[in-house]
């Protein structure tokens, strides 16, 4: 019996050893590499293109970065760049879009579309701007993105709405300081509240949160009993917003008005502080 089985084992062995060889030999057969072809740039480029317009934008990015490996540095793969970010983009995935952006721009910096690319790239952190009482890096960052088109293309089709764009950036970030110094007015933090409303009186006079951080200077002033302070504050605000409700607020809280301030050469704000 062991004998019998000895010879089972040495069976089953050798048709093992016999037949490796061949089942390597399928193993090795790649269908997907048997049915791959070659396909021109151009018609690669429309496929991603086809993928792009169905809104399958995560296939039409790898799509397009198979058309930038094909000839590298061609005008195929130059529009596939782009093409590429713009897809990420669609798709929400503004950190890949970025890092496309930046590669194009890194290896284009005098392209006809580079402005375009600039302008992309403010997008994405526009797209992400939280709201005021979150984190407010995006912002930031699309505020210097925005700022970045207007100085480097000021007069490019781009131009005009990163403007409006970096002016909405700046009203949030104000809002933001505004925020904060509510907040610390309300736990009765009158200078931290103070400072936040000066941060922006002196970084964002053109936005629309100044009237009411004027008010909220003179209401903390107000309270500390710096009258004289308070009054200066107000009449700056009437003087500047004679018919906001702002000021309105403020001349029921200031008694005794200063008299309209002159406005030098420094500005109204410099004759403030």
């Amino acid at each position: 019996m062991s004998i019998h089985l000895n010879s089972r084992v040495l069976a089953a062995v050798f048709a093992i050893v016999t037949f490796l060889p061949f089942l390597g030999g399928c193993a090795g057969d790649d269908p997907v590499k048997e049915n791959y072809k070659e396909l021109p740039v151009e018609e690669l480029y429309n496929n991603a293109m086809d993928l792009l317009k169905d809104g399958s934008y995560d296939k039409a990015a790898r799509a397009f970065d198979e058309v930038e490996r094909q000839p590298p540095y061609s005008v195929w793969a130059t529009k596939a760049q782009r093409m590429a970010a713009y897809s990420h983009y669609e798709h929400n995935k503004f950190d890949d879009a970025i890092n496309s952006l930046d590669r194009f721009i890194q290896l284009h910096p005098g392209h006809k579309d580079a402005a375009y690319a600039y302008y992309l790239k403010a997008l994405c952190f526009y797209e992400q701007i939280a709201d005021v009482n979150r984190d407010q890096r995006m912002t930031a960052n699309a505020l210097k993105s925005l700022q970045e088109v207007v100085d480097r293309f000021p007069t490019s089709k781009y131009a005009r709405d990163a403007r409006m764009k970096a002016d909405l950036a700046r009203d949030h970030l104000a809002g933001k300081e505004m925020a904060v110094g509510r907040w610390y007015e309300q736990q009765g933090q009158y200078l931290a509240a103070i400072n936040r409303y000066r941060l922006v009186l002196d970084n964002y006079q053109t936005t629309t949160h100044v009237p009411e951080a004027l008010h909220r200077l003179a209401e903390c002033y107000e309270t500390l009993g710096l009258q004289d302070e308070a009054q200066k504050v107000a009449a700056v605000l009437g003087y500047n917003y004679p018919g906001d409700q702002w000021y309105a607020d403020s001349y029921k809280l200031v008694k005794g008005l200063a008299p309209k301030p002159d406005q030098e050469d420094h500005g109204w704000f410099g004759w403030l502080w």
